[in-house]
């Protein structure tokens, strides 16, 4: 049975549960309560939506003027609030406030796994006043709480606490309802910790890029100016064995930066930084197909590609960002002269109607097979195609592409006959995107 609180008392206290955890006995209304909110909770896949409806729709069962959820950080030494729902501002003790848990009363329950209750909370704070979530609470005015622990598969991924405004307004049979709440709540809990921390991790992995590659462009570029001074004589000559390596670590070079250029578009894109700022009138050929073939040409030049050009001259205009377009043809024509056959083909036909701008990009080489089509434009995925042995990539260059050019509310495709072409094309309205950012 479960062991008695004593209702005037300000110390914690820790609620021992029957052996066949907490199921009553309750009322068939509260039975009937506990149903509806299992079956609320299961049906949501978002803990705020989850906490909302708790806090709405439960102060029946138990009096309630804040409730809220923490998490177990990766130490499992702190816990970091989540979702907070009060009826009352201001809210101090708010999301991402963290605290440790030695020492704490809390420390308790996520060692025991039984539920606190506190039901004089300045009281308890006269005794224990480092607690400084304690003082944000009871400077909001809470004087009783009820803590339970949110257990997934025997583990404790976090407590679910429920406050009132008066004091002694628990009793034991509350903190059995609210156990019993904590346990439906378990697993959605799990599930938004596990995004919070893939979000976390992949903030910090955007970040990190963004830096390195931002940190490693001007040296590079500055290094390859050096490089092309030395190649042309300008520093002085050179024999034909130091004009080689010259040669050698300049195409060395050029990759790095070709890599930095690549993983710093990723991080902006990632990072919501590579927003879309389009010019109601641009000329798709002279504003963009020109600069991008500029660009790609001594990539083309060296690979003794001939480029067969299908657009006109000029006259083609689209709603468009002209420097994302930019990126995005310059990586289709950077691929087909790393990927496709030296001294082969390249074709780059523009073609647009009233609704919309096509550009298709296609050059002879071995191109993917039919099962690979799948992989492309997926982050960091390299197609494991024999012929590609050895050239060097990111795997970032078609994600970047299709990133660009969805903004621009198009699509992109690709088509390949494997050993003899492939073809990369994507269209955009002309119009622009229907919503732009």
């Amino acid at each position: 049975m479960l062991f008695p609180v004593q209702p005037n008392t300000f110390e914690p206290r820790y609620i021992a549960l029957p052996a066949s955890g907490t199921a009553g006995p309750f009322t068939s209304a509260e039975r009937q309560a506990l149903d509806r909110i299992n079956q609320k909770i299961a049906g949501t896949g978002s803990l705020e939506e989850a906490i909302t409806f708790l806090f709405e729709n439960t102060r029946d069962l138990a009096p309630c003027d804040r409730i809220s959820v923490a998490f177990l950080d990766e130490t499992g030494a702190r816990l970091v609030s989540g979702v907070v729902r009060a009826e009352y501002t201001p809210v101090l003790l708010k999301p991402g406030y963290t605290e440790a848990l030695r020492g704490s009363s809390l420390e308790q329950v996520i060692r025991s796994g039984q539920p606190r209750l506190i039901n004089d909370l300045p009281a308890y704070l006269r005794t224990h006043p480092d607690s400084s979530s304690t003082k944000l609470l009871v400077a909001e005015g809470v004087r009783s709480s009820m803590t339970c622990p949110l257990r997934v598969e025997e583990r404790i991924v976090g407590v679910l606490f429920r406050s009132s405004r008066r004091p002694r307004a628990y009793d034991e049979r509350q903190v059995a309802l609210h156990l019993a709440i904590a346990e439906r709540l378990s697993q959605t809990v799990e599930k938004a910790r596990l995004i919070e921390q893939l979000t976390a991790a992949n903030r910090g992995y955007v970040e990190m890029l963004g830096f390195v590659s931002h940190e490693l462009r001007a040296p590079l570029a500055n290094m390859l100016t050096t490089w092309a001074i030395m190649a042309d004589g300008l520093a002085g000559p050179l024999t034909e064995r130091q004009q080689e390596l010259v040669r050698q670590v300049r195409q060395q070079g050029e990759h790095l930066l070709s890599l930095t250029t690549d993983y710093l578009n990723l991080a902006r894109i990632e990072n919501a930084a590579l927003s879309l700022s389009p010019r109601p009138d641009v000329d798709f050929v002279r504003d963009v197909v020109e600069p991008a073939m500029q660009l790609a040409a001594p990539a083309l030049e060296q690979a003794r590609m001939r480029i067969v050009r299908g657009f006109p001259d000029t006259g083609t205009r689209v709603r468009c960002d002209p420097v994302l377009m930019r990126i995005v043809l310059l990586n289709l024509l950077g691929n087909a002269a790393k990927y496709g056959r030296q001294g082969g083909e390249v074709r780059l036909q523009v073609e647009a109607d009233a609704a919309r701008l096509k550009v298709t990009v296609w050059n002879e080489g071995p191109g993917f097979r039919p099962e690979d089509r799948s992989a492309l434009f997926h982050k960091f995925s390299r197609l494991k195609v024999p012929e590609h042995a050895g050239i060097k990539g990111t795997g970032v260059g078609l994600y970047t592409c299709w990133r660009i050019v969805d903004l621009h509310g198009g699509r992109m495709d690709a088509r390949s006959e494997y050993g003899q072409w492939a073809e990369f094309s994507f269209s955009i309205p002309i119009a622009g995107p229907s919503n732009p950012p």
